[in-house]
């Protein structure tokens, strides 16, 4: 009898299920013991690590070529896990009870919460329906920066020194959170186009000057780990905004390898 059960490949699954972990467990961290400055950075840097386990599970995939709807699916569920609730609960704790009314402050959450969950899921309906090469656009800002967003912009408020004790610190700026959530929301919803890199690989050609920039980033990022987080994901945010009006030329030399044949846009969906 043949086993219609599909196969999982176990690398890129692997890093899914470690993402699925990751947002799990800053999730049981922010409900066990809201308001604590330790267990908030901890949860935030769980989320963080969430976002790398998700890029690496789709750069392990394709490059083994073991991309499989199984993979897309779990994928998904893990994604609204980490990149929808786990959000969600960090800023209602941290953020929300104290700036607004408490059923306003959830509706806030769950409105992120809703809106990633219908950005996954026009994903997936997307990919399956989809003929041709895959794009490499989104449509909508992926639902895993919405999250590096929340995770890193928060990272910035709470002070990073332990000697300030267990009470939060995040100033006025927490005015702005509950603000950039709905923003966050909408732009995941709407039809603007993020690019996916995924023309850059391992195999991926650039000049001197680009590794040069490449070293000196790496440099930055371990010297300010508290503030590039947020540069990185703030930057990715806002580039989607202005990409519309970059010239294509430097849109190609940012997001793909140059030295690959450029495909047209009738052989490719957004996902």
């Amino acid at each position: 009898m043949k086993d219609d059960l599909p196969k999982i490949h176990f690398w890129p699954n692997l890093m899914t299920a470690a993402n699925l972990f990751c947002g799990f467990y800053a999730m049981q961290l922010l409900v066990t013991n809201p308001g604590d400055h330790t267990t908030a950075l901890t949860a935030i840097w769980l989320i963080l690590g969430a976002c790398l386990f998700d890029m690496l599970d789709g750069r392990i995939a394709r490059a083994i070529g073991e991309e499989s709807p199984f993979g897309r699916e779990f994928d998904s569920l893990a994604d609204i896990v980490s990149f929808g609730v786990a959000p969600a609960l960090l800023m209602h704790y941290i953020v929300l009870g104290d700036v607004v009314p408490d059923r306003a402050g959830w509706l806030i959450a769950f409105f992120y919460v809703l809106c990633g969950a219908i950005r996954l899921a026009r994903f997936n309906c997307l990919s399956a329906t989809a003929s041709g090469k895959p794009s490499r656009d989104f449509t909508g800002c992926p639902i895993p920066a919405a999250a590096g967003v929340i995770a890193s912009v928060t990272l910035l408020f709470i002070h990073p020194n332990p000697k300030v004790g267990a009470s939060l610190t995040l100033g006025w700026w927490k005015w702005t959170l509950p603000a950039l959530m709905i923003l966050l929301s909408i732009i995941m919803v709407s039809k603007l186009r993020y690019p996916s890199f995924k023309g850059l690989s391992w195999r991926t050609k650039r000049s001197i000057p680009w590794f040069v920039i490449a070293v000196l980033m790496v440099v930055v990022v371990v010297q300010w780990r508290y503030v590039m987080p947020a540069v990185t994901f703030v930057g990715y945010l806002f580039y989607g905004l202005i990409r519309p009006w970059v010239k294509r030329e430097w849109r190609r030399e940012i997001e793909e390898d140059p030295d690959e044949p450029e495909e047209s846009d009738e052989e490719t969906y957004a996902a």
